[in-house]
C-alpha cells in the first residue's frame, strides 16, 4: 500500500538564479509552524565565488513563509557561513521551537577540501526567525542531523543528531541535556561520546546500508514519530535512498517501538532522478496537521518536495508489522560486562554467559579471553537483573584437563560458551572444551548448589561427554528428568539441535552423548545455515522455552535469536518455532568487535514473569535483553500452525 503522495505542486521551491546565495540548489527543507505562517527553512547553494581564497560554491540556509505549506514566498538568507567553525558553508537545518526559541541546528563545514573532521554541527539560534541571536559550534567531533525533541522528557532537553556521518559506520542517537548551555558543551559532547554505544538507536538493518536523520521528532499518541533517511548499499553501489520512520518511545525515546519495514519514498519522480545529484530523496522536515503526516524533502540536491498522507494508516502499519514481532528489549546500559586490560585473563574479551537465578539475585559465568587466545570462566552477579553488582577479579573456572589445554600457539583453547543448569542440590555446567588441535567437544563438571551460592568454587573434575573426533558444542541440560533420565541437548557436527537421554551423569569414556534430532535448519530466512541452542530450556506452563541461534546462509556470521516451544512431557516434540528472531544484531557493539554481527546468549533466567536473556556481543562484550514471558508464550502459540 503507498501511503505518501507527492504534491502535485512539487518541486515546491526551485534555486532562484538572480539570487546569488540561492543560484545554484534549493533543497533540504525543515518547516516550523508559527501561528498561521509555515516557516521553511533551507539549504540554499551559491552560484560560483570567493571563500576565505578559494572559488567555489557554498552553502547557507534561507527562509521562506507560506500559509498553505505549499507555495512559499519573501525568501531571504537567514543563517551566514560567518565563523571560523563554519566558513565553508552551512547545511541542511533542522529547526525546532522550545520554549518559545528556535533552535536551528545545521551542518557547520570548517575545513576544505571537505573531510569528516571539517564536517560538525552547528547551532544557530533565534527569537523571531528574523535575525539570529547566537550562534555555537555544538559537536567537536564528525556529526550531522541533528534536532531537538519539541518538548522536554523527564525535564531535561533532549536532542537527536547522527554521529560519525562520514566516517561511518554512522550512528543515530540520543542526547539530554540538563541546561541549555549543555547543548553547546564541548566537556559535555565529549563525555558522550566516549560512551556514544549507550545512547545508539538501532535502525540499520544492515552494515552495509547507511543511515541520517531526517526531521525533527513529532509527537503522536503512538510515540515519537521520526522520520529519518536510510540509505541500502551505501558501501556497495549502487545505492538507494529511501525514507522511512520509526516510533520511539514518549517518555524512554531509547526504546523503539515500531518502525517502517519499507520505504515510505524512494526516487521515482523525474526532479529526484535528476538534478545535481541524481537520484536522491533525503527527508529534512515534517509536520502533523489535520490528521495528516507532511515530509518536505530534498530532490536530487537541487530543490525541495513535498509529500503527504494519512497518518494513522502509517502508523497502524507500522504498529501492525510489529504486533507479529515480538523482540527482546535491550537494556540502556549495555554492555554490561567488558574486558579488563588490567586483568590478563580478560583482557581481550569478556563474552557468551550462562545465568543463574538463585538467592535474590542473578548468577553470572562468562567466558573470558586472554591475550593469547585462552578461554576461562569469570563470574558475576547483579540483584536487578540488569546492572551488575559483583564482579571478581579472578577466574572462577580454569582450563584444567588435557583436552582444554593449548596445542596451538597463540590460537583458540580452553573453557567456552558455559550453560548451567540446577538438578536438585546440584548446578551442572555444560561448555566446550577445546584444545586447538582437535574438534571442539563438550565437557561437563558439577559443583554442589550451596558451594556455588556461596562462591567456593569446588568444581568437580571436567569430563568429555560427546563423542571423539566429531565436532560437538552447545549442550544443556534439562532441570529435571524424563522417565528417571537426564536429557541433555547439544550440537552435534552442526546438524541442528540434538537429544539424548542417559540413565547417569558417570562418564567414564565408554559411553558418549548422540540421541536424535530435534530442530532441524530452516529453508527459510536466517535460520538456514546452521542452529544451536543458547540457554538452558526453561520449564513453563505453556511447555518448554527454548532460545536458539542461528544463521543464515546468504549472511555470513550474522546470528539472530529465535525461541521454541518443546512438549512439557515429551521435549522430543517441538510444539512451535518463533519465524522471526526476537534478537539480532543491530546495536554498535553487536556488530563492531572479534566477531562481527553477533548475539549468542548461554543463559536465560526467568523474574516476575519477565524473561531475562543474558548474551555474547561480537564474541566481545556481555549484553542483557528481557521480554515480558507471556508476551513470548502468547508468540510461540500464535506460531503453532506454522510448524
Amino acid at each position: 500500500m503507498m501511503f505518501m503522495k507527492r504534491s502535485d505542486e512539487n518541486p515546491i521551491l526551485i534555486p532562484q538564479g538572480e539570487a546569488p546565495w540561492e543560484a545554484e540548489a534549493a533543497f533540504n527543507g525543515c518547516p516550523v509552524r508559527d501561528r498561521n505562517t509555515t516557516h521553511l527553512l533551507y539549504r540554499a547553494l551559491s552560484s560560483s565565488q570567493k571563500v576565505w581564497d578559494q572559488d567555489m560554491q557554498i552553502s547557507s540556509i534561507g527562509i521562506a513563509e507560506s500559509r498553505d505549506g505549499v507555495h512559499f514566498r519573501h525568501r531571504r538568507q537567514l543563517v551566514k557561513p560567518d565563523r571560523e567553525w563554519d566558513r565553508f558553508g552551512c547545511e541542511d537545518p533542522r529547526v525546532t521551537k522550545l520554549n518559545g526559541t528556535y533552535y536551528i541546528f545545521y551542518t557547520a563545514l570548517s575545513a576544505y577540501p571537505f573531510r569528516p573532521e571539517g564536517i560538525k554541527v552547528g547551532l544557530a539560534i533565534t527569537k523571531d526567525l528574523k535575525k539570529v541571536n547566537a550562534k555555537y559550534p555544538v559537536t567537536p567531533f564528525n556529526a550531522k542531523a541533528m534536532a531537538l525533541f519539541p518538548e522536554k522528557i523527564g525535564g531535561k532537553i533532549a536532542a537527536v543528531l547522527t554521529a560519525n556521518t562520514d566516517m561511518p559506520p554512522a550512528r543515530a542517537a540520543i542526547a539530554f541535556f540538563e541546561s541549555e548551555k549543555d547543548i553547546w558543551s564541548r566537556e559535555f559532547w565529549e563525555t558522550w561520546q566516549r560512551n556514544m554505544h549507550h545512547f545508539a538507536l538501532p535502525l540499520a538493518r544492515d552494515p552495509k546500508d547507511h543511515i541520517e536523520i531526517g526531521a525533527p521528532p513529532l509527537k503522536t499518541k503512538h510515540g515519537w514519530l521520526l522520520i529519518y533517511s536510510y540509505i541500502q548499499h551505501y558501501f556497495s553501489p549502487p545505492s538507494v535512498f529511501g525514507v522511512e520512520a520509526v516510533l520511539l518511545d514518549l517518555n524512554h525515546p531509547f526504546k523503539v517501538i515500531a518502525r517502517t519495514q519499507r520505504p515510505l519514498l524512494v526516487p521515482e519522480a523525474l526532479y529526484e532522478k535528476y538534478g545535481k545529484v541524481p537520484n536522491i530523496v533525503f527527508p529534512s522536515g515534517a509536520l502533523i496537521q489535520k490528521k495528516k503526516l507532511h515530509v518536505y524533502y530534498g530532490a536530487a540536491d537541487t530543490s525541495c518536495a513535498l509529500a503527504s498522507g494519512k497518518l494513522q494508516p502509517i502508523l497502524n502499519d507500522m504498529l501492525r508489522t510489529k504486533a507479529e514481532m515480538t523482540r527482546l528489549m535491550r537494556y540502556p546500559g549495555n554492555p554490561i560486562i567488558i574486558p579488563n586490560p588490567d586483568r590478563a585473563w580478560k583482557r581481550k574479551a569478556a563474552c557468551n554467559p550462562a545465568a543463574l537465578a538463585a538467592g535474590n539475585k542473578v548468577h553470572i559465568l562468562y567466558r573470558a579471553m586472554s591475550e593469547d587466545n585462552t578461554s576461562t570462566f569469570g563470574y558475576a552477579a547483579s540483584r536487578n537483573g540488569f546492572s551488575i553488582t559483583e564482579l571478581p577479579p579472578d577466574p572462577v573456572y580454569t582450563p584444567r584437563a588435557s583436552f582444554e589445554q593449548k596445542l596451538v600457539p597463540g590460537g583458540n583453547s580452553g573453557c567456552e560458551d558455559p550453560r548451567l543448569t540446577k538438578i536438585g542440590t546440584t548446578v551442572y555446567l555444560c561448555y566446550t572444551a577445546y584444545d586447538g588441535a582437535h574438534p571442539p567437544r563438550v565437557a561437563l563438571s558439577s559443583i554442589s548448589f550451596a558451594d556455588f551460592t556461596a562462591k567456593r568454587w569446588t568444581w568437580s573434575a571436567p569430563k568429555l561427554i560427546s563423542p571423539p573426533g566429531m565436532d560437538d558444542k552447545d549442550a544443556a541440560l534439562f532441570p529435571k528428568k524424563f522417565n528417571g533420565k537426564f536429557a541433555i541437548l547439544h550440537r552435534l557436527n552442526g546438524e541442528g539441535i540434538w537429544l539424548d537421554y542417559v540413565n547417569d551423569l558417570n562418564f567414564d569414556g565408554s559411553q558418549w552423548i548422540k540421541g536424535d534430532i530435534i530442530m532441524k535448519v530452516r529453508t527459510g530466512p536466517r535460520d538456514s545455515r546452521k542452529i544451536g541452542i543458547a540457554a538452558p530450556p526453561l520449564e513453563t506452563k505453556k511447555g518448554w522455552l527454548l532460545l536458539y541461534h542461528g544463521i543464515s546462509k546468504k549472511e555470513d556470521h550474522h546470528y539472530h535469536v529465535r525461541a521454541a516451544l518443546l512438549d512439557l512431557k515429551n521435549p522430543a516434540k517441538v510444539i512451535s518455532r518463533t519465524t522471526e528472531p526476537i534478537l539480532e544484531a543491530e546495536m554498535p557493539y553487536e556488530k563492531e568487535g572479534q566477531v562481527a554481527n553477533v548475539v549468542f546468549p548461554c543463559g536465560a533466567v526467568i523474574i516476575q514473569k519477565r524473561l531475562f536473556v543474558y548474551y555474547g556481543c561480537a564474541d566481545t562484550v556481555v549484553g542483557v535483553a528481557s521480554v515480558g514471558l507471556d508476551e513470548l508464550l502468547q508468540k510461540l502459540e500464535a506460531e503453532k500452525i506454522k510448524n
